[in-house]
């Protein structure tokens, strides 16, 4: 089966490509030559996976899914929250975002934060369905570790002792929201 992946984040690609069952081909919106900007304006997780997911269905007429991510941070009302990528500002770098979410922080002593990602798949018949991937975890004083992307150097999730940005890929998606999603997913379109 076929589908494409309503996204132009690399590390989002490589990260569900590792745990794409042989029976999946995924095909990035840079592997099908789409260089637009995807609409994200959803004051949602849930409501910008499903515009990303729409936007690319109505372009094609074919099998996408989408994703979007975000990071709940408890002390801070759950903000960054759909406004992850762009926390510190539009044009924000994950060094930008990571920065003003540890001053944000400062002085306070609940750090726990949860990692939400939203699956949306619509398939070649229209139909709509959405998975959910939770990883709950806590904010880290400083960042530790090379791996990863975004805010992985901060997060240290639930069970381990290490940041995201500390972990091999295989052992981050054992607690990976983004993996917890997809495997969903996946198990949704073996029953098909």
């Amino acid at each position: 089966m076929e589908i494409i992946f309503a996204t132009h984040n690399a590390h989002k690609v490589g990260e569900i490509q590792s745990l794409c069952p042989e029976n999946i081909q995924l095909k990035s919106l840079k592997e099908i030559d789409f260089n637009k900007e995807v609409p994200e304006t959803s004051d949602t997780i849930a409501g910008n996976s499903f515009q990303k997911a729409e936007y690319i269905f109505k372009q094609f007429g074919k099998a996408v899914f989408s994703e979007d991510t975000g990071l709940e941070v408890t002390a801070l009302n759950n903000l960054p929250g759909v406004r992850t990528a762009r926390f510190a500002g539009e044009d924000a770098t994950a060094e930008d975002n990571m920065q003003k979410l540890l001053l944000e922080l400062e002085g306070k002593s609940n750090r726990n934060a949860q990692f939400v990602t939203v699956i949306t798949f619509i398939d070649e018949a229209k139909e709509t369905h959405q998975f959910k991937g939770v990883c709950q975890g806590e904010i880290l004083m400083a960042k530790t570790g090379n791996d990863g992307f975004g805010y992985d150097p901060i997060f240290k999730p639930l069970g381990s002792e290490l940041s995201f940005a500390e972990m091999s890929l295989s052992d981050k998606n054992i607690f990976s929201h983004r993996a917890k999603a997809f495997k969903l997913f996946v198990e949704f379109l073996n029953r098909k």
